[in-house]
């Protein structure tokens, strides 16, 4: 006790001011405060989207209810036969997120590793490229995809895959042309991987060297160190690293547009890997200049928005919980 209020006294003579106790200091009380204004700032912007897009999208929803336009798959803007279903374009979002999620995330994580364990001039370097290819605009991409990477795909690729598989495997059906899921997909994947790599590197950068040395004192290979000493303190960063690549896929507009086909109603529901489609941010690239105000034209592709906004948020959510039951199940097993 004496020792205590000597070092109490000693700071407050150099100019230290000690806070009564059980009072929390001021600057404690503003960093509260500004956080919790931060998080009710998102989340009163993400109630304003919803709110609005509602507001505007209502007489779609009066007019062809919420199952209606949610499942339904016509798309027919003619006047006196106005009829719109959102279910293709859901459905297109998806499975070319989901393909190109399957491409891009150990690809990335791959070049993430290699970046790591090459000799720093090399290494370095290779950082920088990932990174710079992140701020290429995704219409360059789609310019690419379109006048170069779809015509030597779909000759060396798409009709090898569909003279071989395509009487008897349904997804490899259909005639390829380059512009279709697939190739969408692909070039989707092309630009997500930049996003997901320079993450990963940063996160597994991250890991305490020690714990990289003690691995390889054991005896431990590179691959095994990578196994046991980085990714256990890596994984929720990595998991992180890959949402943030699902969020970019599922929004992303232009490159898609250019390369999934742009097909309309019925005909946009994905049969096959070669089928052209389209996505939810997609057909609002297309129509809603178009579209007319005094239909119901607008109201269906602004509430082709709020799925879309909707459908992203869901998948976040799901992507954390799933994270937070692998992270519990981690500890847990630590602990035992």
């Amino acid at each position: 006790m004496i020792h205590s209020g000597l070092l109490l006294l000693q700071r407050d003579h150099l100019g230290g001011r000690v806070a009564k106790a059980g009072r929390p200091p001021l600057a404690d009380k503003l960093f509260k405060v500004g956080t919790t204004l931060a998080g009710v700032y998102v989340l009163a912007i993400i109630a304003i989207m919803v709110m609005h897009l509602g507001s505007e999208s209502w007489p779609i929803w009066e007019e062809e209810g919420v199952a209606g336009f949610i499942t339904g798959t016509d798309w027919n803007a003619v006047e006196d036969r106005e009829s719109f279903g959102a279910l293709p374009y859901i459905l297109g979002t998806l499975i070319t997120s989901a393909i190109a999620m399957t491409i891009a995330l150990p690809l990335s994580i791959g070049i993430a590793m290699f970046v790591m364990i090459v000799p720093k001039r090399i290494g370095q370097p290779m950082g920088y490229l990932i990174e710079l290819l992140e701020a290429v605009p995704s219409v360059v991409y789609g310019l690419w995809g379109l006048f170069v990477f779809r015509i030597y795909f779909r000759d060396l690729v798409e009709k090898p895959l569909h003279d071989a598989f395509g009487d008897s495997i349904f997804l490899f059906s259909g005639t390829p042309f380059g512009l279709d899921v697939l190739s969408a997909s692909i070039i989707l994947a092309i630009m997500i991987i930049p996003t997901i790599s320079a993450v990963s590197r940063e996160v597994m950068l991250a890991v305490p060297h020690q714990q990289k040395e003690a691995a390889y004192m054991l005896g431990s290979t590179t691959w095994e160190m990578f196994k046991l000493a980085v990714f256990p303190y890596s994984k929720a960063g990595l998991i992180g690293a890959a949402i943030l690549g699902l969020g970019r896929a599922i929004g992303e507009t232009m490159a898609v547009t250019m390369l999934i086909g742009n097909t309309i109603g019925a005909a946009a529901m994905p049969q096959s890997l070669f089928h052209p489609s389209q996505t939810m941010s997609s057909i609002i690239a297309n129509e809603f200049i178009e579209a007319s105000p005094a239909s119901i034209h607008m109201p269906a592709l602004i509430g082709v928005g709020l799925v879309l906004l909707l459908v992203a948020m869901l998948v976040n959510i799901i992507a954390h919980y799933i994270v937070t039951r692998m992270l519990r199940v981690r500890e847990g097993a630590i602990r035992n």
